[in-house]
């Protein structure tokens, strides 16, 4: 069934009590959606996924009479309205977006519309493409004495980002940077980071559909490299780009260690030890973590 053909003014439907639910459908593998976004799926009356990003096969627990839709020739004004006239037919409609709503899912945009319509809305978390991404590559995005914070950014192409929120002024903080929606002006990125002050030998690591089964690809390499190995392994979409110090301590021969395990530490469920010899553990005088 096309769009238009789904749209009518909201005068014209019966009300029903129905709540429209955005789940996070994770960044592709249909497997990684939350047993609580899986189970609304399993209830739906109607599923309207964007499919630009999400696999239909996110849809595939559907209930037999739901009524599923793609969202990618649609407007953001035919979405409100398709969703609108949903919530007044089924109890449960389920908007599946990739990865988290919250990041990069237009979901104020779709929320308001409800809103002004009086329709309920709850939200459901989803895995991101930076974790998927972090995962797939087997690299942590914060390590202690290294770095402990994570940024999450794009870089400036038909929508502007604010002030102060250059790549190139975040990437003087020199942390992880996890850039989404990038992959086609990656000239920018590795001239925002060089700019920032990273080494040419700073590694980068791009990783393309994370999680997608036989469709993710994984392509490593330095500030000075990376845009001719993606360039090489043909990525242009669906990538996500992570800067860090972090990258490839997996291999390094020495790695300051969390404290939170260390033997000394002291916290609320665990007293720390001092050892003296391979023989002999006694109590440690380090005063307890509460944080």
């Amino acid at each position: 069934m096309q769009a238009h053909s789904l749209l009518t003014t909201t005068d014209q439907l019966t009300t029903v009590a129905g709540k429209v639910w955005f789940v996070g459908a994770g960044p592709g593998d249909p497997e990684l959606i939350t047993v609580k976004g899986r189970a609304l799926v399993e209830k739906a009356g109607a599923i309207l996924f964007a499919g630009s990003l999400v696999s239909e096969a996110a849809t595939r627990w559907a209930p037999p009479g739901c009524l599923v839709l793609d969202s990618k020739d649609m407007t953001l004004e035919q979405m409100s309205v398709w969703l609108i006239k949903q919530a007044r037919q089924h109890e449960i409609v389920v908007r599946l977006q990739t990865g988290d709503p919250g990041l990069y899912g237009a979901l104020i945009e779709l929320v308001q519309p409800l809103d002004a319509a009086g329709i309920a809305v709850e939200v459901i978390p989803g895995v991101s493409s930076a974790m998927a991404s972090a995962a797939a590559a087997v690299e942590s995005l914060t390590l202690p004495e290294v770095t402990q914070t994570v940024i999450f950014t794009r870089v400036e192409g038909r929508t502007p980002m604010p002030e102060g929120e250059s790549l190139e002024e975040l990437a003087k903080h020199h942390t992880t940077l996890c850039i989404f929606l990038s992959i086609t002006l990656m000239g920018r990125v590795t001239g925002a980071l060089t700019a920032a002050g990273w080494s040419p030998d700073a590694p980068v690591v791009v990783v393309h559909k994370a999680s997608w089964p036989g469709e993710e690809k994984i392509v490593r390499g330095t500030v000075a490299t990376i845009q001719a190995l993606c360039r090489e392994a043909k990525i242009v979409s669906q990538s996500m780009i992570i800067a860090s110090p972090t990258l490839g301590a997996r291999h390094w021969a020495t790695l300051a260690k969390s404290k939170l395990y260390d033997p000394a530490f002291t916290h609320r469920f665990r007293r720390g030890i001092a050892v003296v010899n391979p023989d002999h553990l006694t109590p440690t005088t380090a005063s307890q973590e509460t944080s």
